[in-house]
């Protein structure tokens, strides 16, 4: 245990530490707790309120999505992860296009920095509480 924490900053250096320590199918096992990028299912109102950039998205752009969310997945064996808070629609979708360049292993990579993203985003949330 490494509680309690002295400050916020110790508790986000603790957790970029276990980052650190993580194995690809501890980042593949991460990804799979969230939802696809404008997929309508139930998701959690923080999984919502990150992907409020989706609420004014047209269809052609919740299309393309879904159309990239597919290849992606298909090509990486994950679905796309990105830190969506404060980002639009559009430019999710030009991360997706851009993301779907990288060799496997970069993008496991790039998608583990999205995922510190969000576990940084979410730990204020929580200590804000």
């Amino acid at each position: 245990m490494c509680r309690p924490f002295s400050d916020s900053g110790e508790l986000h250096r603790r957790a970029d530490l276990v980052s650190e320590r993580l194995h690809p199918q501890d980042w593949l096992e991460a990804f799979a707790s969230h939802p696809t990028i404008g997929e309508t299912r139930e998701v959690s109102q923080w999984s919502q309120k990150e992907q409020q950039g989706m609420s004014t998205a047209s269809n052609e752009i919740r299309l393309r999505l879904a159309q990239l969310n597919r290849e992606y997945k298909k090509r990486f064996g994950f679905i796309f992860i990105i830190c969506a808070t404060g980002k639009s629609a559009e430019e999710m979708l030009a991360a997706l296009e851009a993301r779907l360049q990288n060799s496997p292993e970069q993008e496991l990579q790039v998608a583990g920095q999205e995922q510190r993203r969000i576990v940084h985003s979410r730990l204020d949330k929580l200590i804000d509480r």
